[in-house]
């Protein structure tokens, strides 16, 4: 099998493998989610109540993560060739197959991944706005689609008017090719077939997408380190936005760098790779840290109902309590007497960000 083959089809079936690896890290987490959920309800943990608050959200936000990965499984050029899955179907198919991928990954999935985060990272700030109640996670999921219509909007108008930007007949500006084509016709094993890529005005409505929630990433979780006082969860918070400071950027300048090569080249299987595998760590990265490490920790509580809370150190709670927001707040050693300062308000971050000590 010559080398020309061989990685494309080698990176086709890595990408395969981790795919399938991240569809499993999420269902699983659903099913603990659901076993957490189910030990709130029916066994009585009032306190670890206070903990599912946002398990609808970190649901959709595993969701949003497989539906990502399983479009990335259709612009493999592995399906492609010769009696493989997609090569059944004409060249026209495959054509809006493509323009499909950069509609349901670009236009969706990614900006819905994002935007969740924000969301699951901003609503603990957000608590005397009743961010644990059922109607919050309603809400909070009708505004991520909401916020995500004009990013869907505008990379559905630029696959739908790729004829029309790229200097054919009626056009309405001539732009390179490179900024609006989704696919490239290409011959593999003596059959003409269309390879998925990626437009770079794509591309660039994504970035700043993607730059705009990074910045305010960083603003909040600027105020999430000026409350903090567990240190285990400062490093959660810290390894949260260097996930997405890095591998978010990195998958941008991957999809551009893109635009600069063949199609059917190595090169441009190995960017799309490179790309695909950055925002595969910042999906682990991110179920780790929002899904299955507060479900963790907070089952760790469930012993927490039949003791009496001046019997509950911070050590064994894992309670990762934000400092006071006010001068009258109770002091860190004062929160063991909950009951006699309970006009005294706490914010507190290990909603999504629990750590045991």
């Amino acid at each position: 099998m010559p080398l020309t083959r061989l990685v494309p089809e080698a990176f086709s079936v890595l990408t395969i493998c981790l795919v399938a690896l991240l569809i499993l890290l999420g269902l699983l987490c659903i099913a603990y989610s659901f076993y957490f959920q189910s030990h709130v309800r029916k066994q009585g943990f009032i306190q670890l109540g206070y903990f599912s608050g946002p398990w609808i959200i970190r649901i959709i936000f595993i969701c949003f993560a497989i539906w990502w990965a399983v479009g990335e499984i259709f612009r493999l050029s592995l399906f492609r060739r010769h009696r493989r899955l997609l090569s059944g179907l004409d060249l026209r198919w495959q054509e809006n197959v493509c323009k499909w991928y950069i509609v349901s990954n670009l236009g969706f999935a990614e900006p819905c991944l994002f935007l969740t985060l924000m969301f699951l990272l901003r609503a603990p700030l957000k608590m005397e706005s009743g961010a644990m109640s059922g109607k919050w996670n309603m809400n909070t999921a009708g505004y991520i689609i909401l916020y995500c219509l004009p990013m869907l909007a505008l990379q559905l108008a630029v696959v739908l008017s790729e004829s029309r930007l790229n200097g054919c007949s009626g056009s309405y500006v001539k732009l390179p090719h490179d900024f609006t084509r989704t696919y490239s016709r290409v011959t593999i094993d003596h059959d003409q077939v269309a390879l998925c890529t990626y437009p770079l005005l794509s591309t660039i409505l994504l970035g700043v997408f993607a730059a705009l929630l990074t910045a305010y990433l960083f603003w909040l979780g600027r105020q999430i380190l000026t409350l903090v006082i567990n240190k285990r969860l400062q490093k959660r918070v810290y390894t949260l936005i260097f996930s997405v400071s890095s591998f978010l950027p990195l998958r941008i300048t991957m999809l551009c760098l893109s635009v600069l090569t063949r199609a059917d080249s190595i090169l441009f299987e190995a960017l799309s790779f490179l790309a695909f595998l950055s925002l595969f760590c910042f999906c682990v990265v991110s179920i780790c840290l929002l899904v299955y490490f507060p479900v963790s920790d907070s089952m760790a509580l469930r012993g927490l109902r039949d003791m009496d809370e001046d019997d509950v150190t911070e050590e064994r709670s894992g309670a990762l309590l934000l400092a006071p927001q006010n001068e009258d707040s109770l002091s860190i050693t004062g929160r063991r007497d909950l009951r006699s300062s309970s006009q005294e308000r706490y914010v507190e971050l290990s909603l999504f960000l629990e750590a045991g000590n």
